[in-house]
């Protein structure tokens, strides 16, 4: 485009300038000729007027003073028959209007007029006289002046049509090259075809590519989600397997936006062998079938709700959510209560709910869940029918009013009481790829991890300015150390209108810092806020900010448009990768997903690692880095 614009540029100048080259030059030497016939012209005529004075000296003076006056003439001159002056007329050069540079440079040189005298029959010499050129100077510098002024006009319309022109075929043009930077960038959309044929081909082409790399993801998350159903779904009722729903417990546990307190349903359906003797198995499937039918309105209604098939009888139902286990555990039996009598007499079950602190480990949620499932069944022997047993650990919950701990989140924000935690993520030669650097808030004294305060704000509606005074804390930090930070964004901060032109705002203040800064969003932002992440996207990417989403699951098989996020990196969740290294299911799953999102031109990690074979077998999928407790313990080597 810019040789085409120079192209267009050069052709009108030269036109321009050999334009008035020409011209000027012909009204030269149209000037000159007519200049030299003119002296040529009263030459003759004084010759004439000369001769009839008889040789009469004084009137021939007298004569050519008269015509010299009455003349524009440089000089006129009278000599005698031998060539010697005999009177002269001559004055100093008019100066005109033309500058003297454009009388050099297209000098007018007329030949003088001369014509011989005589008195009858002898001669008495010759008369010579030169008119003054500059009259005809001032007339080719004006015809120069307005040929040029209306050329340079028809050059400044000539190239402006050219530049609309160039535009019109730049506007396509910038299209296509926008579409091949962004499959480049991993983002993969469709353009308008141009009416320009060339690039009509080009754009055609570039569609066709796009519509197959999307064919090839679609197909590719097809395929994901069959072995996601294949590995982490019981095969009967279709809730997850039990291996998967204790990993999926673990990584919430771990979680940062989850409640403070959480709870735990288990349900049992009580002397399964015996059913099966006395029903038959089919019937007992039935069975089953209408127990998780049952749990699963909960995960429809409640985000973040799991269920699980813990074994034979056994179903698990997580809720992220405090003070409705027991609600729950009441609710599921009424509903069973109503629905299993239709199989036939003795088909009960028996639920166990607990309430916990997040923080507590695993082993201790399932240890007080089976515990209170162990006295429900024993209760249901000596009771007969439904039993529900619910265990609360005591003392546990926050105590205070919502405008308390607002207050408090308010003052932390604003006195930057606030510090940023720093896990590594290492690639497979254990070198730092960034820190993950979760927020903690003095609160009531003390630093308060993202799962204390995580849900107060997002109860608040104070996630974006949390989130602005973590990204504030990761641009100080590295521009003092220069170490790249990644800093967890909530997706409800992308809801606040003002949250994405105050980072911009504050991203510009520390340029060269941003570039290393990246952001993490929970999967949930590209499947309920697409259009949000798509805009935060476009805004940040110029100022060099990594984009990226964490806790990722099965569920980006199910984001329709993923491959136009522009996203440059996905984390995949811990209840994905746990166990891997023991379940060959799990672990071509987990390499499915690299194959995906490698074809996004994605980088993608590994989150939650806890022990050396898990991370070998991840490092075998060709993760391109890992975190979790093994990472900050070992390593990573």
């Amino acid at each position: 485009m810019r040789q085409i614009a120079w192209l267009v540029l050069g052709v009108v100048l030269a036109a321009l300038v050999g334009a008035v080259g020409l011209s000027t030059l012909s009204a030269r030497q149209l000037m000159q000729t007519q200049l030299q016939t003119k002296n040529a012209d009263n030459a003759q005529a004084l010759a004439l007027a000369l001769s009839q004075q008889q040789g009469d000296a004084e009137l021939i003076k007298l004569l050519i003073s008269a015509q010299y006056d009455t003349g524009a003439y440089e000089f006129v001159r009278w000599r005698d028959a031998q060539g010697q002056l005999r009177f002269e007329r001559t004055g100093a050069v008019r100066p005109g209007q033309a500058p003297g540079w454009f009388r050099g440079l297209v000098g007018i040189d007329a030949a003088p007029g001369v014509a011989q005298l005589s008195n009858g029959w002898n001669a008495i010499g010759a008369v010579e006289l030169k008119s003054h050129a500059s009259y005809a100077y001032d007339t080719l510098w004006l015809a120069s002046r307005r040929l040029l002024a209306w050329l340079l006009g028809v050059g400044i319309v000539a190239a402006l049509v050219a530049w609309a022109g160039l535009r019109r075929i730049r506007r396509p043009l910038d299209a296509a090259v926008a579409q091949a930077e962004g499959v480049l960038a991993g983002s993969y959309g469709q353009v308008v075809e141009p009416r320009v044929p060339e690039l009509q081909r080009l754009t055609r082409a570039m569609n066709a590519m796009v519509q197959r790399v999307r064919e090839l993801f679609e197909a590719q998350a097809g395929q994901l989600l069959v072995l996601r159903e294949q590995v982490h779904h019981d095969a009967l009722t279709g809730v997850s397997t039990r291996r998967h729903f204790l990993a999926e417990l673990d990584a919430a546990l771990q979680r940062d936006d989850g409640p403070v307190i959480a709870g735990l349903v288990l349900v049992r359906l009580r002397d399964l062998a015996g059913l099966n003797a006395r029903l038959g198995r089919g019937a007992v499937d039935d069975v089953l079938l209408t127990i998780v039918t049952a749990l699963q309105a909960y995960p429809e209604s409640v985000p973040g709700c799991r269920v699980g098939r813990l074994n034979g009888g056994d179903f698990a139902l997580w809720l992220p959510a405090q003070g409705v286990a027991a609600e729950t555990a009441h609710a599921l039996a009424d509903a069973l209560r109503a629905s299993l009598p239709a199989f036939g007499p003795g088909v009960q079950v028996a639920l166990g709910a607990i309430e916990l602190p997040r923080e507590r480990p695993g082993s201790v949620w399932l240890g007080e869940a089976d515990a209170a499932l162990a006295r429900a069944e024993h209760l249901s022997e000596s009771r007969g029918g439904f039993v529900v047993e619910v265990v609360a650990d005591p003392g546990v919950g926050r105590e205070q009013g919502e405008g308390l701990w607002r207050a408090q989140l308010q003052e932390a924000v604003a006195l930057e009481r606030g510090r940023l935690v720093e896990f590594p993520v290492r690639d497979r030669g254990g070198r730092v790829l960034h820190l993950e650097s979760p927020l903690e808030l003095q609160l009531e004294g003390g630093f308060v991890p993202a799962a204390g305060w995580l849900p107060l704000a997002l109860r608040a509606r104070m996630t974006a300015a949390v989130d602005l005074f973590a990204v504030g804390l990761a641009l100080k930090a590295i521009a003092a150390d220069g170490r790249a930070r990644c800093i967890n964004v909530a997706p409800a901060s992308l809801a606040d209108a003002g949250f994405l032109p105050q980072l911009r705002e504050l991203l510009g203040q520390w340029p060269q810092a941003a570039r290393s800064l990246l952001l993490d969003l929970a999967e949930a932002a590209a499947t309920d806020h697409f259009e949000r992440l798509l805009e935060l996207g476009r805004q940040l990417r110029p100022l060099g900010v990594k984009l990226g989403l964490e806790h990722a699951g099965a569920g980006l098989a199910q984001v329709e448009r993923l491959y136009q996020a522009g996203l440059d990196y996905v984390k995949l969740d811990a209840s994905v990768l746990l166990g891997v290294a023991g379940e060959a299911g799990r672990a071509a799953f987990v390499r499915g997903m690299v194959i995906m999102l490698r074809s996004l031109a994605l980088k993608v990690y590994g989150e939650g690692v806890v022990d050396e074979m898990d991370a070998q077998a991840l490092w075998d999928c060709e993760l391109d880095g890992i975190t979790g407790p093994w990472v900050t313990a070992s390593g990573g080597l």
